[in-house]
């Protein structure tokens, strides 16, 4: 049962604002479906504050959500650790072009934690993550780099990490700046976990009315992005 469950920051106070239930929900460790916007991605996404997860979150995100576990990263904290735009360093043909969507990808390194075995499992992909947040919360405090992110990951690995624009829903309105202002907001370090969730009958991006559905369901907060862009965007 979720921590927002019985009355608590998730599902049962359905007067508040959703913007609120939302950052509270996210700075009790619980998780919040996000829908980006239906002329962008229009996809709903699980998205967890990073230190939070464990293997029972990476298995919701699994089973429950179906799409690409992804930690959102600040634009500080990816220039403290030196992690590039993917697209960047790739030298290959397919690197060139954009998403339909957007003017570019998120898409940075991937990683596991040099403790995992294969890294794909609930277990090694939770270690992983929870890393990354803890790392994340160094490298905002100045307490971290490149070399000390090298000696806990390696890549490439089975946790995608995603680079946030530098002035977050300022430059971009993607899963990516949404994720990270709600941490913001909530006062936690800037990882965030994101992951789609897709329909399996239809094989496309689960409608926002399902979306919601689940949320009522899980005692969890639904918040459209446009909300969040309004309560956070400079």
């Amino acid at each position: 049962m979720s921590r927002s469950d019985a009355g608590g920051p998730g599902g049962a106070d359905e007067t508040r604002d959703p913007v609120e239930r939302a950052v509270a929900a996210f700075a009790a460790g619980d998780p919040v479906l996000v829908h980006d916007a239906a002329d962008r991605e229009g996809e709903t996404d699980i998205v967890y504050p990073a230190g939070a997860v464990d293997r029972h979150a990476v298995a919701r995100l699994r089973t429950d959500a179906g799409g690409l576990i992804c930690v959102a990263l600040s634009h500080d904290v990816c220039e403290a650790f030196d992690l590039p735009f993917l697209r960047d360093v790739l030298d290959h043909p397919a690197a060139s072009g954009r998403p339909d969507y957007d003017a570019r990808s998120s898409f940075s390194l991937t990683v596991n934690h040099r403790e995992t075995h294969t890294g794909i499992t609930d277990r090694d992909r939770a270690l992983t993550v929870a890393a990354v947040g803890r790392v994340a919360a160094d490298a905002a405090a100045g307490e971290s780099g490149p070399e000390a992110f090298g000696a806990t990951f390696r890549s490439p690995g089975h946790v995608h990490l995603l680079r946030a624009a530098p002035a977050g829903l300022a430059n971009r309105e993607g899963h990516t700046e949404l994720a990270l202002a709600l941490a913001d907001a909530a006062g936690l370090a800037p990882a965030a976990v994101v992951c789609e969730m897709l329909d399996a009958e239809t094989g496309g991006a689960l409608p926002p009315a399902d979306a919601r559905a689940y949320a009522e369901r899980e005692g969890l907060v639904y918040v459209e992005g446009r909300s969040l862009i309004a309560a956070f965007r400079d």
